[in-house]
């Protein structure tokens, strides 16, 4: 069994509108998704992705609002790595960021910032052969387009103590002393280690709460058998509706999941309606008006635009 790189990254936002507003307006990402958090359904759980909503294009926030601004320390994600095309895409987003108020730090082949919460992101150049996942946008050329995940940054005070669950357990395969990358038959996805700061970290809003490495469905049930034979503590499967989730900490700290490729989003609603209203699992159908009546009204980000063209196929 291999893991198809990266499924999706889950983060914390103490603002939905605020961050709808950055991730689909200002970087280029379809809302696929505007559900609440299974665990508590009192709060939004965003979802933007390519135009489709593949994985490995997934960036999800469960909103908290209000949420005091966090911090990344040992054992957290502090920036996710995303792929774009060219150096003149970099060059676009150096200067459409700088538009916006965002402060950037260029080298020859990434582009670093952060979100309005703080949350770390890079765009890099990258020889991958995986297919682009990018989003339309009327702004944003398609070459220039976010293209997918590369990897994931985390802090800790020793990552050759993850390297054997990396390694042996999930099939990793190491391209440096501190970078891991967990590949499978068509995507892959990285992540790496920096030290972690003395400061520890608080998990609120601008930081990652986990991320997601992807399966299919017929082998997500055998990864769950494999953690436990291989003695990692789990959650077990989780019926998340749109795709099953097992949960695990690996050594250094950092929340991983696996997560499978099916259903998908539009076992509620067809592909030109994603993102465009809240829509809840079976189990929560029957609440909608009290789960409703407690979030923040957010309008369609897409509202008013053009008919969408077909997007090219993965």
């Amino acid at each position: 069994m291999q893991l198809e790189g990266i499924h999706h990254i889950t983060a914390i936002t103490g603002d939905a509108a605020r961050n709808v507003d950055f991730y689909t307006r200002v970087l280029g990402l379809r809302m696929v998704a505007k559900t609440v958090n299974q665990d508590d359904p009192s709060v939004y759980h965003l979802f933007y992705a390519d135009e489709e909503g593949h994985a490995g294009a997934d960036l999800t926030f469960f909103e908290y609002p209000h949420a005091v601004p966090g911090r990344a320390g040992a054992g957290m994600v502090h920036r996710i790595v995303s792929r774009v095309a060219s150096r003149a895409a970099l060059d676009f987003w150096e200067a459409r960021l700088a538009g916006e108020g965002v402060a950037t730090e260029r080298e020859p082949e990434r582009l670093l910032f952060a979100d309005p919460e703080g949350l770390g992101h890079e765009l890099a150049l990258s020889d991958t052969p995986d297919a682009p996942l990018s989003a339309e946008h009327p702004e944003i050329p398609l070459e220039h387009a976010l293209q997918g995940f590369l990897g994931v940054r985390a802090y800790s005070a020793d990552p050759v103590q993850s390297a054997a669950l990396l390694e042996r357990v999930l099939g990793a395969s190491a391209l440096s002393g501190d970078t891991w990358e967990l590949r499978g038959a068509l995507r892959g996805g990285t992540i790496a280690y920096d030290p972690a700061p003395a400061e520890p970290g608080r998990q609120s809003a601008g930081t990652v709460h986990h991320i997601a490495w992807g399966t299919t469905v017929a082998e997500h049930p055998r990864w769950e058998e494999h953690l436990r034979a291989s003695r990692v503590p789990t959650s077990g499967i989780i019926d998340r509706h749109y795709f099953h989730s097992i949960y695990f900490r690996e050594p250094s700290g950092v929340l991983f999941e696996i997560a499978d490729d099916a259903p998908g989003f539009t076992v509620d609603v067809p592909l030109e309606r994603l993102g465009s209203e809240v829509i809840l699992p079976p189990k929560l159908e029957p609440h909608r008006e009290q789960i409703e009546a407690r979030l923040t009204p957010l309008p369609d980000p897409r509202a008013g635009w053009p008919t969408p063209t077909a997007a090219p196929a993965p």
